[in-house]
């Protein structure tokens, strides 16, 4: 294959990014606004997000099931299954905070990490459970609710499903942005990030501001579970794992801690990672193919941590003498 073939496959690479970098960018919000607040890295977040890819799903194949789902308004269908997973997810993410990290706060942070790896590996198995008894399987196909193609070049097609998902991530990114900025809540939040004894005597409930950050971190990564679905149609309990470990480096690429930087730090992974699945394997002549684009992702990683520890977006923390 000539080199003017891989220049008109390069806008269907760039569509593909685009979305896996939309997918990881909202699932880096969650990792970023937990870390931001405790400075905890909420290994469970993957499987959180596979969850509410399990719950979306289980709702449009009850929809399909009872009829409902033929004659419904298909943008109507995705916001209850949205909707749903969110809430599941949300409250969720509330009830793992109060139960396997609220207790340890003041622990080591080595246990309250190996807590959150407990939990993750408790959410998978008990998707299995609940699947295997149910369905007599531990995969689902999510049915499809939009299979339009819009016709961008001869050899490339933005899938309708694209569209939605990066549509609704932007207004995930957005709606939280102004959350964190203008609201309340998000003032306390942020008041919260930068000293928690301090904003207690200032009569800020900091149990309560943790507890709302994981709502609406998980509520996210429900959400995204969702749209993930719809994009790659077959789910299966162990999708969280490597999505989320995914995301987690998106957001220390932009900077663990930034909102900004997950949401740049996520499409920027996505888009390397499409690049480098497409042309690994001409630029190497063959010696590395598409299945080396997670070791090209993790690549990256490395060489922002040696040049710039504290990531694309992050600032660097100051020694107190």
């Amino acid at each position: 294959m000539g080199f003017d073939f891989y220049i008109a496959i390069l806008p269907q690479v760039l569509i593909d990014g685009l979305t896996l970098g939309f997918l990881y960018a909202v699932v880096a919000l969650g990792y970023t606004m937990v870390y931001g607040i405790l400075e905890l890295i909420n290994f469970a977040h993957g499987e959180i997000f596979m969850v509410g890819a399990f719950v979306g799903t289980e709702v449009l194949l009850l929809l399909q099931a009872t009829g409902l789902l033929e004659g419904m308004n298909p943008f109507l269908s995705l916001f209850g299954a949205l909707l749903i997973a969110s809430l599941f997810t949300g409250t969720l993410g509330v009830g793992i905070e109060r139960i396997a990290y609220r207790p340890l706060r003041k622990s080591p942070r080595l246990v309250v990490l190996i807590s959150a790896i407990g939990v993750s590996f408790l959410l998978q198995d008990l998707v299995r459970l609940v699947e295997g008894v149910t369905r007599g399987a531990f995969f689902l196909n999510s049915p499809q609710l939009f299979t339009t193609n819009f016709q961008v070049s001869e050899m490339a097609i933005l899938p309708m499903k694209s569209v939605i998902i990066m549509a609704s991530a932007i207004i995930m990114m957005i709606g939280l942005s102004f959350f964190v900025s203008k609201t309340k809540w998000g003032k306390a939040m942020r008041a919260v990030a930068q000293d928690q004894g301090t904003s207690a005597l200032m009569q800020i409930n900091v149990n309560k501001v943790i507890a709302i950050t994981f709502f609406i971190g998980s509520g996210l990564g429900g959400a995204t579970g969702v749209l993930y679905a719809q994009y790659f149609s077959t789910i299966n309990p162990f999708i969280g794992f490597l999505l989320g470990l995914k995301a987690f480096t998106a957001a220390v690429l932009g900077g663990i801690g930034n909102i900004q930087g997950a949401m740049f730090g996520g499409v920027m992974l996505g888009m390397f990672e499409s690049l480098g699945s497409a042309y690994l394997e001409p630029l190497t002549h063959g010696a590395m193919g598409a299945e080396y684009k997670d070791v090209l992702a993790f690549s990256l990683l490395i060489l922002v941590l040696l040049f710039k520890p504290e990531g694309l977006f992050g600032e660097a923390v100051k020694e107190k003498v």
